[in-house]
Formats: C-alpha cells, sequence, structure tokens
C-alpha cells in the first residue's frame, strides 16, 4: 500500500517530548490528542500494554482525520513484570525510584502508525534496558526538586538529570527511552508510502 507524499502527518500525543523528537525529521506535522483510556487490562504484560495503547491512540486520532497519516506512541518502564506509569505526584516520583535503584528497568516504547484511507496500520516495539544506580534517598530528593519529571514513566528523564541516575542503557534506538523511537517510526512512514528524505 502507498501513500501520498501529500497527506497530511498527525502526531497523536500533545508530550513535548514526542513533538521535539518528530520535529527532528523535518517534517511539517500537526499535533491532536487521543483521549485513550491507558488502563492497562488484568492479563496484559508491559510490552503488549504499550502496543495496544500506542495503537489506540493512533486509531482514535485516525477515525477523525481518515486521509491523514497518523502516528501514535506509548512508553510503560516495567520493573520485574510491574509496569510503572507516569507517577503525577512527588511521593509517587520517590516510591518508583526507591523501587528501581539497582534494578534493571525495561522501557517498552511502541508506535503506530495509521492511515484509514489506505488501510494501512503497523506497530513496532523498542525495547531499552536501564540499569539504575544504587541512588541515596537524598539524590532522589535532589533529583526531583531540580528536574519535576512528573509526567514521565518511571520518573527518569534521561535526556534531562535523570541521566545522573542511570549505570548503564542498552538500546538499538537512542530516541526510544525518551519516548518515540524514530528509527521504527521512519521505518513505519516509509511503509505507509510517507517520504521521509525526499529525492
Amino acid at each position: 500500500m502507498t501513500t501520498s507524499p501529500q497527506r497530511q502527518l498527525i502526531l497523536a500525543s500533545t508530550s513535548a517530548y514526542r513533538r521535539q523528537l518528530l520535529e527532528r525529521l523535518r517534517l511539517p506535522f500537526g499535533v491532536v490528542a487521543s483521549n485513550v483510556d491507558e488502563a492497562p487490562l488484568a492479563t496484559e504484560n508491559t510490552a503488549n500494554l504499550a502496543c495496544r495503547l500506542a495503537l489506540a491512540k493512533a486509531q482514535s486520532v485516525a477515525l477523525q482525520h481518515p486521509d491523514a497519516v497518523v502516528i501514535g506512541s506509548d512508553q510503560v518502564a516495567d520493573l520485574n513484570g510491574l509496569a510503572l506509569g507516569k507517577p503525577h505526584t512527588h511521593d509517587r516520583a520517590v516510591q518508583q525510584l526507591q523501587a528501581m535503584r539497582g534494578q534493571t528497568v525495561l522501557f517498552q516504547t511502541a508506535v503506530a502508525v495509521v492511515c484509514i484511507a489506505t488501510g494501512f496500520a503497523k506497530t513496532d516495539l523498542a525495547v531499552v534496558k536501564v540499569l539504575f544506580r544504587q541512588v541515596t534517598d537524598k539524590e532522589i530528593e535532589t533529583y526531583l526538586r531540580l528536574e519535576q519529571p512528573y509526567d514521565c514513566a518511571g520518573s527518569a528523564k534521561s535526556e534531562g538529570l535523570g541521566i545522573a541516575l542511570l549505570e548503564r542503557i542498552d538500546n538499538d534506538d537512542p530516541t526510544a527511552l525518551i519516548g518515540l523511537p524514530l528509527m521504527r517510526t521512519c521505518r513505519l512512514l516509509r511503509a505507509a508510502g510517507a517520504q521521509v528524505l525526499p529525492a
């Protein structure tokens, strides 16, 4: 299936992090909130949760804009099978970071591209392994006071001061941990017929 290069590109997210990442591709795009319920299903693992939500977000916006190519994404932090979402509060962020210190956390970052007009709908998943340092409670408090990462899954902003909490990052796409795996996004856009680097 091919998509006209003139099709509108829409990011189904109001996340500033995803918007900034997508801007790296220098493609014109709009932003539309998806308003998808992000509650996990009872038997759903973190990888399936991230993939389902990324696709649901893209489909939700694509239904409103059937001729557009829509990008949806979702990230879930997995601590030994437990899904860690956005903390939203200071106390919850403290609990997350205390639980993750000295642990390897899997950040499951899914991206989906949907175009209703062409029947295109595909999803891909980037898994990032992050080893957290044995940080002290004081370091956690200092980090949270300075960074205030309450809108980030797992409370750790690796693109900011959160890098000081980490011992090691293992992945195949350096943008995945920030919230939108751009190499996978480019592959999906090309598969949908969009021109990422026009000749």
